[in-house]
């Protein structure tokens, strides 16, 4: 087996968890055959393809390895080193939400939502909320009120900000996970779980549970993709109430485990599919429908950022034509050759409108900022500007 070339590699796309990687490895236009060469050191495998025309590693953390901000930290310091030709990083993967009904408009964030880490007038995109000082009875005073994790890189934002003004952009994110939800994992599919099993409970006065009533949202508006802070912290969060203590102090809109640790070493991009609510009734039935969703909005992102070429790019190894992936759509191009940058290689076609007529099957929404309202193909902002 011949081995890869960590400069022909320049995005890294980090999925900490195994059902996170496999659902990127899914979104692979194709798997690249090899193997990265490696020395005493080098403490992680990653795995290789292409995506919308540009050359990914999958790096995620090693079998049965304590997951939280040390662990990821670690994983994005030696991708950082490992490829010297890193242009961005994108971190992948699940999170809590926090829904917020009191607000005005509600916001009724569910089971199987996208959430994208995006900074607001008085957040930064990501919070580390448990990082700061100790001052007694008002609590946690966070380092410099929130703002010590680096932004994201500013390629990775016009991207998403893309994504917000296309009309088309719902129908690809959709398309994509409609591509691989049948995928098999370890434990079934990465299909929806069914809205009759989101249940979100509020606590009242007395400190009890009680469920909030939401309706059904109907199939074409079924995802709702939510921009704004999202929290990272070393800690598992279980409760409920302290969930929305954090909601009300920084207006978080989810809570992970693994941004803190990245950020200042790798400005990714983060994505987050909602997979809880951060209480006590956590579950992982929702995890592989939530990754999907989050890998599809990753892919979406890569689609809009168009390579420049270097030239006299080494050669590229041959790649496994066995690992292509048929669902994709793609302009095709030479076989065996990972996507190439100045090696005369034609770069794939992006698959933006691939599947729009089929959108309604799995219509999703884009919120925060602004709302994206899709199923019939058109957006609308709120606010004074209307686009349809």
């Amino acid at each position: 087996m011949e081995n890869l070339r960590p400069e022909d590699y320049h995005i890294v796309w980090i999925a900490p968890l195994d059902i996170e990687a496999r659902a990127a490895l899914h979104m692979l236009d194709h798997r690249h055959a090899g193997k990265f060469p490696t020395s005493r050191g080098d403490d992680y495998v990653f795995q290789a393809g292409d995506m919308c025309g540009h050359n990914v590693v999958i790096a995620t953390l090693p079998a049965g390895q304590e997951y939280g901000t040390g662990s990821a930290a670690a994983l994005a310091s030696q991708a950082k080193r490992f490829f010297p030709n890193f242009w961005f990083g994108l971190l992948v993967g699940i999170a809590a939400g926090i829904p917020d009904l009191q607000r005005t408009p509600p916001r009724d964030i569910r089971l199987g939502d996208v959430l994208v880490a995006l900074p607001d007038v008085d957040s930064s995109g990501t919070v580390a909320y448990d990082l700061g000082r100790d001052i007694g009875e008002d609590g946690l005073q966070l380092l410099r009120q929130g703002h010590i994790l680096a932004q994201t890189e500013p390629i990775v934002r016009s991207a998403i900000g893309s994504i917000q003004l296309d009309p088309s952009s719902a129908a690809e994110v959709s398309q994509y996970y409609e591509n691989m939800k049948n995928q098999k994992h370890r434990n079934g599919t990465f299909v929806d779980p069914g809205q009759e099993r989101d249940v979100l409970y509020r606590i009242d006065e007395n400190g009890g549970e009680q469920v909030v009533e939401r309706p059904p949202r109907p199939d074409s508006q079924r995802t709702t993709v939510w921009y704004g802070p999202i929290g990272s912290g070393e800690k598992l969060m279980m409760n409920a109430a302290k969930r929305d203590e954090l909601s009300d102090k920084y207006g978080i809109i989810g809570l992970e485990m693994e941004a803190a640790g990245i950020m200042n070493r790798i400005p990714v991009g983060v994505i987050r599919g909602v997979c809880d609510y951060a209480d006590k009734r956590k579950n992982w039935d929702w995890q592989p429908y939530a990754a999907a969703m989050a890998a599809a909005y990753a892919k979406a992102v890569l689609s809009r950022i168009h390579q420049s070429r270097t030239p006299n790019l080494p050669e590229p190894p041959k790649r496994d034509e066995s690992q292509v992936n048929n669902n994709s759509k793609r302009r095709k191009r030479r076989p065996g050759k990972p996507v190439g940058r100045g090696n005369g290689i034609r770069k794939q076609r992006n698959s933006r409108t691939t599947g729009e007529a089929d959108a309604g099957r799995h219509g999703i929404i884009f919120s925060g900022k602004g709302n994206q309202l899709v199923g019939s193909g058109s957006i609308s902002i709120r606010g004074k500007q209307q686009i349809s």
